[in-house]
């Protein structure tokens, strides 16, 4: 049956993707934003499906909507959600859209504090590879396909990302709550997300709960090197098969990373502990999915990640430029890791902006704490702005200098005043890491490449 949805806050990654897989499936869509950007923009414009001004209209909100599609970026008073509500029309958030639409099929949820886009795209890449055609859902664009979102009438699979972050501003349940899957997999614990979940024993019990959302008789995937997350699986008693997995056999040579199978030494294009245990876990769960593993080593060492995850903007003759999504604090501190281990021969430059609620938290900063210990030179930037927008009052140098327990840090507020200071800097037999779920307050990027590529 085709139905008419409404999304509210359509110009977001996950709601614009979802309205054009519902569109393109043949449902009439409509829906609203305050503002859209980028990517966004151009690809609901191209589907005919940008809302023609920018705000909120109650008059939009009619009684042969079918469904409205409620985003995080709403607000509880927003003028068509209230509309909506008067009407009676039936709302739903994001993922508890998704869920209802595919009750069908075998869920396969990816959740974790780190490492589930990874994964979750490890394992598309893995099928694809093979022609095994599947619905999913995954946090970040494939190099070989723009899709995040994929959803058909025939597919007996869906394969999600399972955030922990909450549904909507109506629903403050975590979006992984919704999607009770058959199988699962979950890559670690590290706190994060200090605005919602104020303390560590809070954010674990969204996992314990996450954990108990699994249908019985299903199957969990889980990383036995986390201690927090393997205490939380061998403990729990919910009726499902436990699976643990660890990190493979390897070894690097020149630069290259190899990971020991029974069929010989495989090259692998990704490299760092974290995405070693990623590929752990991606081999389970493919495997799970009709792929032996076999067939996922013949297709994994041509994986070369997700976008904005370790992705290589510039390499010269002796200089490397990453840009990397890590921001939370065990994201940041496997990256440096991965990156020392990977290039012991280089000068590391880490250089991380702190973005997000959390890590502008002058308690949270706190967590941050050696976790820039493997650099050569650490650089950290913040927008004063943001900090206007969250109300928050300026974060002096020395305090994040000594959250960090890095006397040698170096902290910026300004953009000219950083772009300055890496486009000046030699990089000759250097790595250098962009680290943030930003933009570095709009970069050069260009310029960056092009200083890197001279050495």
């Amino acid at each position: 049956m085709k139905m008419h949805l409404h999304f509210i806050a359509i110009g977001g990654s996950a709601m614009h993707s979802l309205a054009l897989a519902m569109n393109h499936l043949g449902h009439k869509v409509s829906g609203s934003d305050d503002a859209v950007f980028d990517p966004s923009k151009k690809n609901l414009e191209g589907a005919g499906l940008l809302p023609k001004k920018l705000g909120w209209f109650p008059e939009k909100i009619t009684p042969d909507i079918d469904v409205i599609v409620l985003g995080m970026h709403a607000k509880k008073d927003n003028p068509e959600l209230l509309k909506a509500q008067e009407l009676g029309l039936l709302i739903q958030s994001y993922p508890e859209f998704l869920a209802a639409r595919s009750e069908e099929k075998t869920r396969v949820v990816i959740a974790g504090s780190h490492g589930k886009t990874t994964i979750t795209s490890m394992i598309l890449h893995v099928l694809q590879y093979h022609d095994v055609e599947t619905d999913f859902m995954v946090g970040a664009p494939l190099t070989n396909r723009k899709e995040t979102l994929s959803i058909s009438e025939d597919n007996d699979f869906i394969l999600l990302e399972g955030d922990e972050y909450l549904s909507s501003p109506m629903d403050l349940r975590p979006k992984f709550l919704w999607y009770h899957p058959e199988i699962a997999l979950i890559s670690g614990i590290a706190w994060d997300h200090v605005n919602v979940f104020p303390t560590f024993e809070n954010y674990v019990q969204q996992f314990d709960f996450f954990i108990t959302s699994i249908q019985a008789g299903g199957v969990l995937i889980y990383n036995e090197e986390d201690e927090v997350l393997k205490k939380l699986v061998e403990e729990h008693t919910h009726p499902i098969k436990k699976i643990p997995y660890q990190t493979p056999v390897h070894f690097i040579d020149q630069g290259t990373t190899y990971l020991e199978t029974p069929e010989g030494s495989l090259p692998l294009s990704v490299f760092g502990t974290h995405n070693l245990l990623n590929l752990s876990g991606a081999q389970w769960i493919a495997q799970l999915m009709g792929v032996d593993a076999s067939a996922f080593y013949e297709a994994i060492p041509s994986f070369t990640g997700s976008s904005k995850r370790l992705e290589r903007l510039a390499k010269g003759d002796t200089a490397l430029l990453f840009k990397d999504f890590a921001h939370a604090p065990s994201k940041v501190k496997a990256t440096a890791i991965a990156v020392k281990k990977q290039f012991s021969e280089h000068r590391i430059v880490l250089c991380l902006e702190l973005h997000t609620y959390s890590s502008l938290d002058p308690k949270f900063i706190e967590q941050y704490a050696h976790t820039l210990d493997q650099a050569d030179e650490a650089l950290v930037f913040y927008d004063p702005d943001a900090l206007k927008i969250k109300n928050r009052e300026p974060i002096a140098p020395e305090t994040i200098q000594q959250a960090f327990a890095q006397p040698s840090l170096e902290v910026f507020t300004d953009v000219k005043t950083l772009s300055d200071e890496v486009l000046q800097k030699e990089y000759s037999n250097t790595v250098l890491v962009m680290m943030s779920s930003g933009s570095f307050g709009g970069l050069d990027w260009e310029m960056l490449k092009t200083r890197v590529l001279a050495f």
